[in-house]
């Protein structure tokens, strides 16, 4: 006679293993479109996946970068971000390729929790990425006014961990964004010079003027819980009636120095 637990098993089994089939083909065909809401939410509008396209797991969307939640201001790098993920070392790994400005894929680590998720890069001296200055005019005031030219190029000399919990990031090693040959239409010395700015943790901002240029910076801030930078600007012996104008639009004139803020 047939036990009666083993005969109900027999009759459910079907119908749990079509309904786990189901399931497990929704979330791999799980549109793009979620994860540029997630990189939305956790980025408070700043970062945008925009026409995105594929799957979570294997997509391309155009890369926008924003003053925020309810800003008018927006700038999309030229083509596209591509996206896949990969299992290494028995866990996930992001591999990211922009059309404009990567030659290598960026391979960033997950490492998801419970309540929480991080990313982990490791360690690489030379370029990441290599971005267009003129992006940073999605930011808005003052970069939309600016209209910077030149390139950023990304490093991460100690690696980088950055983890989310409570809606709210940690971060752990650092960053590292050289500005080079950075030039803007309000001056008639181009380039300004190179600029390095440092994300170090825990998430503490620092930017300052590399030798050699005309356009003299110095600012310290954060990115976490909210991007705030408070500095100044100041002409390098020779240019200052070169550069009177811009130091009068960057920020807060007060004598020979422009008083920066951000955020």
């Amino acid at each position: 006679m047939e036990r009666p637990a083993v005969s109900r098993w027999a009759r459910v089994a079907p119908g749990l293993a079509v309904g786990l089939g189901a399931t497990l083909a929704a979330v791999w065909q799980a549109p793009a479109r979620w994860l540029a809401d997630a990189v939305a939410q956790g980025t408070e509008q700043r970062l945008l996946l925009a026409d995105s396209e594929g799957s979570v797991w294997n997509g391309s969307a155009q890369l926008v970068l924003t003053a925020g939640t309810g800003s008018r201001d927006a700038s999309r790098l030229p083509g596209r971000l591509h996206w896949t993920w990969a299992w290494q070392q028995g866990g996930a790994v992001l591999r990211l390729r922009l059309d404009c400005c990567s030659t290598e894929p960026l391979s960033l680590r997950v490492q998801p929790g419970w309540g929480r998720w991080a990313l982990a890069l490791d360690a690489a001296p030379a370029p990441l990425v290599r971005l267009p200055a003129a992006w940073l005019t999605g930011l808005g005031t003052p970069f939309n006014t600016l209209q910077p030219g030149g390139e950023m190029w990304l490093r991460s000399p100690e690696g980088l961990r950055a983890e989310r919990r409570d809606a709210a990031w940690t971060l752990q090693g650092g960053l590292q964004l050289e500005l080079r040959q950075l030039s803007t239409r309000l001056a008639t010395v181009n380039p300004l010079g190179q600029y390095q700015l440092d994300l170090r943790a825990p998430g503490q901002l620092q930017l300052r003027s590399l030798a050699g240029s005309a356009l003299q910076l110095q600012a310290e801030g954060q990115l976490v819980p909210r991007l705030q930078l408070r500095g100044e600007a100041s002409a390098a012996p020779g240019f200052e009636a070169a550069l009177d104008n811009l130091l009068n639009i960057v920020g807060r004139r007060q004598g020979a120095r422009s008083l920066i803020t951000i955020g």
